[in-house]
């Protein structure tokens, strides 16, 4: 049963247990006479309606994840306290409609049935799942080769929990090394292959799916460049954090079988996360568009009275997997602003900005105009944000991995505005990197709208900002 099908199988599950659900329940409520309705219910709209509502939830809260690694308990008790939730919610809803309504029961106990009709029924249709995708794991059916990076006493360990644990579904082909004097050795059964300066080759001819990263303390300037070479592969990558980050709650690690690991996600958002985001930016900036067409009008007035030069102000930045693309922004500056010195960062102080351009940073009315660039799609409402060119190059030199902002769309707003303030060196934008690739690795439609939330709260508070 090979993993890319693993959502399928979930979705139809979950669509055959959530309707035979209702479908049980409603002949409970009607058809027995158990709870008298004096207008019967049509049956198959809203068993529809409650299928969408269960799917959303699901999604919103991880249920379509790959379980098939974690304990089967987590994925249950997850369930349970989704489906009680979302019951009480729902139920709440339709006793609201129903008050008033004569010969409609508001019976409490409805809650209770329903629920535990959805739970034992879902929950037995997602268990069996798992026991026949287990089978078919333990039987050599849907199993991924594995590399394991770094030959020392904590990758040999994970051999170990790999091997007594045939369900994980994953076969190591073998280890690769950081030190050449090690390449040859063998371990319960698995070789060293060769070094980390071959690792691509090794990943492309033994079809490997999965690499976990397990490099010592002295070897930790490793982790980098091993993550560059694997990332553009579509391998899962996974990481044994070290005993520090742990301590200090820096990481929140998976684990195989008790050892703890950080994954690396290659593909950052499903299919149906994207459209869900790209519908996101589409109606909210066509909201914020309409809403603001007062402040578009006023602020446009304002800029052409106080200087000479365009009232938008255009210039090039790098997108989504390194695609240029022209930003818009009011102009806050004199015309011609870098005209004799090139590219370079504004400055807290600094004579070339107006005194309109002062106040439409301040309350960043002079990014209204990139609501543009998010409907053609060149950008989104949440992401790191922008970098024309020249400074892209010149941090890809001097900040490892900092090309990585670039495996997601730029954002108006991101993790690291409201986190952390502008960029005023380098030390700045190595520290944003932190927080933009936290983002990236955790990046959701729920972290888009705590993100959103919080940006409004720092424009309300009047934290201005200014622009390289």
């Amino acid at each position: 049963m090979k993993k890319k099908y693993d959502r399928f199988y979930i979705f139809l599950i979950d669509f055959i247990t959530i309707n035979l659900a209702w479908i049980i329940y409603y002949f409970f409520r009607v058809e027995s006479g158990m709870f008298s309705m004096v207008i019967k219910p049509t049956f198959l709209l809203p068993m529809l309606v409650i299928y969408l509502y269960w799917l959303l939830i699901f999604f919103a809260v991880g249920m379509y994840k790959p379980w098939f690694a974690d304990s089967r308990f987590e994925e249950i008790s997850t369930l349970f306290k989704t489906t009680f939730i979302g019951v009480f919610v729902l139920f709440s809803l339709i006793f609201f409609d129903d008050v008033g309504r004569p010969g409609v029961t508001n019976s409490r106990y409805l809650i209770i049935i329903y629920w535990g009709i959805l739970l034992s029924i879902v929950g037995f249709g997602r268990l069996l799942y798992r026991a026949i995708q287990r089978y078919l794991l333990v039987s050599g059916i849907g199993r991924h080769n594995t590399l394991i990076i770094g030959y020392n006493k904590k990758s040999k360990e994970i051999l170990n929990s790999i091997k007594k644990n045939r369900p994980l579904g994953l076969d190591v082909v073998g280890f690769i090394a950081v030190d050449y004097k090690n390449v040859g050795k063998e371990y319960n059964g698995v070789r060293v292959l060769s070094q980390l300066e071959e690792i691509e080759r090794h990943i492309l001819e033994g079809n490997v799916k999965e690499i976990i990263i397990s490099l010592d303390e002295k070897n930790q300037d490793n982790l980098l460049t091993v993550i560059s070479k694997c990332d553009s592969l579509g391998v899962v990558i996974k990481v044994v954090p070290d005993l520090f980050q742990m301590l200090t709650g820096q990481v929140k690690s998976a684990s195989v079988y008790g050892v703890p690991l950080i994954e690396i996600n290659p593909k950052l958002l499903t299919d149906f996360e994207k459209k869900i985001k790209r519908l996101m930016d589409i109606f909210i900036s066509l909201f914020l568009l309409t809403i603001t067409s007062p402040i578009i009008i006023l602020t446009a007035l304002a800029i052409k009275l106080e200087s000479h030069g365009p009232i938008i102000y255009k210039q090039e930045r790098v997108g989504l997997k390194g695609r240029k693309f022209t930003v818009l922004k009011f102009r806050s500056m004199i015309q011609d602003a870098e005209k004799n010195s090139g590219a370079v960062w504004a400055s807290k102080i600094d004579s070339r900005i107006t005194k309109v351009g002062n106040f439409i940073r301040k309350v960043r009315i002079d990014e209204i105009p990139q609501m543009y660039n998010v409907l053609k799609g060149e950008m989104s409402l949440v992401g790191p944000r922008p970098e024309r060119p020249i400074f892209v190059e010149q941090f890809a030199k001097e900040i490892p991995f900092y090309k990585r902002r670039l495996l997601v769309k730029p954002g108006l707003t991101g993790w690291a505005q409201v986190k952390h303030k502008y960029d005023e060196d380098i030390e700045d934008v190595k520290n944003k990197l932190n927080y933009d690739l936290f983002y990236i690795e955790n990046i959701s439609i729920r972290m888009d709208l705590k993100i959103l939330f919080r940006t409004v709260f720092v424009v309300l508070l009047g934290k201005g900002h200014f622009e390289k």
